[in-house]
């Protein structure tokens, strides 16, 4: 009778056993995901969600029993902070977008996950389909620390109806800053006989755009060993006195480049995507015809741009890892969603195969009329070649220090001799 019992008590335990593994089963795995509204690259956007969303729904048709959860409404400038009290609350989002400024800071600290072995046991990622700046962006101490989701890159604004008007054609791809000077001392002048400048040739053309153009490297990895002092950066320093001099003192506005009185201006690829077609087109410039070419190149350097990348990382809290990969991939791998970016956003696929892609052509034919001098072919070229953003600690301090240094070297108000050498 005992051993009846025992038996039965025995069974009744494995019963609930199983009952209560199938109700764990049953339950739904939940993923949290960080993500801001709006666009990244400080250009409206209309629809934020739209990527995200369909993301969502991919993912979810493919793992079912799992749930998605975001906060909505979250503003990119109130992000950082947001993500951080999440982290010290210990509730931080599963995976979640960062912001490239914040990426180094949550690397050096842990809060990630190493995604260097599951890239490499993956057998659908290969760092070869994305371009390297880009993926190399989400890298710490040569470990994977974050995926790329979209980039955008700087091309060179160019106002065709002032060139047209000056009898010169719009530059090649490969033109150089000796083309870049040339034109801007052609079209700098005073057009309506009052004794001043009224036409100018260039907007918000920076020292550092042109040192990334002569293959200047201000800094070692980490940042603490500078190079001010090589002969590229002095090399760019006398190029961007001789561009200073054409304007004769007179400050260029946004106005000036805003009414169409100047012929080039560099221009985040976002901007381009935002500006170029209708609506957004009408609502800024009006006034002239425009398009880009890539930066010009120095004479020890080339056609080349910085790339800003957002990425996507992954909490090394998470208690999902597997299904947290999973969703990851679905961002920064499924080519359905990186072939959205080209036509619900303003930035730029990571993958080369969607760059180069047929869906690329869309960006370039907003009206039958209008020919754009920049291809997928020049996009896939410059992103190859471009440079990611230097991400050590204090990098922006450092800068703004070299700013103003060399700024006061640019403007006549120190000479270029040994001040460079001071500097580093």
């Amino acid at each position: 009778m005992k051993n009846r019992k025992k038996i039965i008590l025995a069974f009744i335990i494995l019963i609930i056993s199983f009952a209560g593994f199938y109700f764990y089963s049953q339950q739904k795995k939940i993923l949290h995901l960080g993500i801001f509204a709006g666009s990244n690259w400080d250009v409206p956007q209309g629809e934020t969600y739209a990527i995200i969303d369909e993301a969502i729904k991919d993912f979810l048709a493919e793992n079912p029993g799992v749930q998605v959860k975001y906060v909505s409404g979250i503003k990119r400038e109130d992000y950082s902070e947001w993500l951080a009290e999440k982290f010290i609350e210990g509730d931080e989002p599963d995976i979640f977008f960062l912001l490239s400024d914040d990426f180094n800071l949550y690397a050096s600290m842990g809060a990630l996950t190493d995604l260097t072995n599951l890239i490499e046991d993956d057998e659908e990622i290969s760092e070869k389909n994305y371009y390297q700046a880009a993926f190399n962006f989400g890298k710490f101490e040569k470990k994977s620390f974050a995926m790329p989701f979209a980039s955008t890159l700087t091309f060179m604004f160019v106002n065709k109806t002032l060139l047209s008007k000056e009898g010169i054609e719009i530059p090649k791809n490969n033109w150089t800053w000796k083309d870049f000077l040339e034109i801007c001392r052609k079209v700098t002048k005073d057009t309506d006989g009052d004794g001043k400048l009224d036409q100018f040739g260039f907007y918000g053309y920076s020292w550092q755009q042109a040192a990334i153009s002569n293959g200047v490297i201000l800094f070692r990895e980490d940042g603490k060993t500078s190079y001010f002092a090589n002969s590229q950066m002095e090399e760019t320093v006398k190029f961007l006195i001789e561009l200073h001099d054409v304007h004769q003192g007179y400050e260029v506005t946004e106005k000036d480049f805003d009414i169409g009185h100047v012929a080039f201006r560099p221009f985040t690829f976002a901007e381009y995507q935002t500006y170029k077609p209708y609506p957004w087109r009408i609502k800024k410039y009006t006034a002239f015809e425009w398009d880009c070419v890539k930066m010009p190149a120095g004479p020890s350097g080339g056609n080349i741009s910085e790339l800003n990348t957002l990425l996507i990382a992954m909490s090394s809290r998470t208690k999902n890892k597997n299904l947290a990969w999973k969703f990851m991939k679905k961002f920064c791998c499924d080519k359905k969603i990186q072939r959205m970016l080209i036509k619900k956003s303003q930035a730029l696929p990571v993958r080369r195969d969607v760059i180069i892609s047929s869906e690329a052509q869309d960006i370039f034919s907003w009206a039958p009329e209008d020919k754009s001098a920049i291809t997928p072919a020049d996009i896939s070229e410059t992103m190859d070649n471009s440079i990611m953003p230097f991400k050590f600690r204090n990098y922006s301090t450092a800068m703004l220090f070299a700013d103003a240094e060399i700024l006061k070297i640019i403007n006549g108000n120190v000479p270029l001799n040994n001040s460079l050498n001071k500097l580093n």
